[in-house]
């Protein structure tokens, strides 16, 4: 059995955390304003704070009677009894502050307002479980991810890098890219929990409207998040649209496998959506660099 606390990470998730800050970079560097040291800051805060947010997850579906031992998909350690309860959500508080912590030192780059950014991003990592209204339990999941999955990172990494608003197209589309993409990988996982959310209540976009509906969102979000990307990188010689096919290729495997698989086997399908991610986040972020604003 694998480690509970690596298996709590959701480690196949984690290059969406790398993928905003990756095209947030690049935005950085088209408008000339790299910075080696926030920007990894900046990384190291977006994985740690979706560690946290997954660890919170388990928790308070957990405590709120959400999850089934036993149920599709990732291992949960607390429901199975690998982790105690107290110890995880001790882990998630703990991890919590020392995120915090260390969006503190992007103050220096960015003016003391950043706080503000990172209470959001705290309140975001708990109230995507739980408090008043869980926003991954009425349908809100997929736009909230879009927002700090994509607008926030992306946004945010290119300003303490640069210290300018660039809230030009090539920022924005950026941001839009990335945040559909990552809109996609929690389809995916949900999409495979399906009838575990559906018996506890739990209503998630695809229980609120149905597998074929939030398979048809995935293929239209990849889409979209293609020609989003091939705008804000539309600097660059047409020879580089050949990368775009390839994801739109890989898109569609994609799309089939969703569709064509249930349960358990719809984590590679997840995996692979995180990766095809980041991949083309990186792609953009070279396109971006290489043929930068003039």
């Amino acid at each position: 059995m694998n480690n509970p606390w690596i298996e709590a990470m959701r480690l196949r998730t984690l290059p969406v955390s790398v993928a905003g800050v990756a095209a947030g970079t690049g935005c950085a560097i088209f408008h000339h304003g790299f910075s080696l040291i926030p920007m990894l800051i900046c990384l190291l805060f977006a994985v740690v704070a979706q560690i946290a947010s997954n660890f919170a997850n388990e928790y308070y579906d957990f405590k709120n009677g959400l999850d089934r031992k036993g149920r599709e998909g990732f291992r949960r350690g607390v429901t199975e009894g690998d982790i105690s309860p107290q110890k995880m959500k001790r882990a998630t508080f703990t991890l919590l502050i020392l995120d915090a912590l260390l969006g503190c030192s992007l103050i220096y780059y960015g003016g003391w307002w950043l706080i503000a950014v990172g209470v959001a991003v705290v309140l975001f990592a708990l109230g995507y479980s739980t408090g008043p209204y869980p926003l991954s339990h009425h349908g809100l999941g997929d736009v909230a991810v879009v927002i700090f999955f994509g607008f926030v990172p992306v946004i945010f990494t290119e300003y303490v890098q640069t210290g300018i608003w660039h809230l030009n197209s090539v920022t924005i589309c950026s941001s839009l890219a990335v945040g559909l993409m990552a809109a996609n990988v929690l389809i995916v996982n949900n999409y495979r929990d399906r009838d575990d959310d559906a018996a506890v209540g739990k209503r998630t976009t695809v229980v609120i409207f149905g597998r074929r509906a939030m398979a048809s969102v995935y293929l239209l979000n990849g889409l979209l998040a293609v020609l989003a990307m091939a705008t804000a990188g539309s600097k660059a010689p047409v020879w580089t649209v050949i990368g775009w096919f390839g994801y739109v290729f890989c898109h569609f495997l994609l799309w089939q496998g969703l569709r064509d698989h249930h349960g358990t086997a719809l984590n590679k399908v997840l995996k692979f959506t995180s990766i095809l991610m980041c991949a083309a986040s990186i792609y953009l972020l070279l396109i971006l660099a290489i043929w930068r604003e003039l």
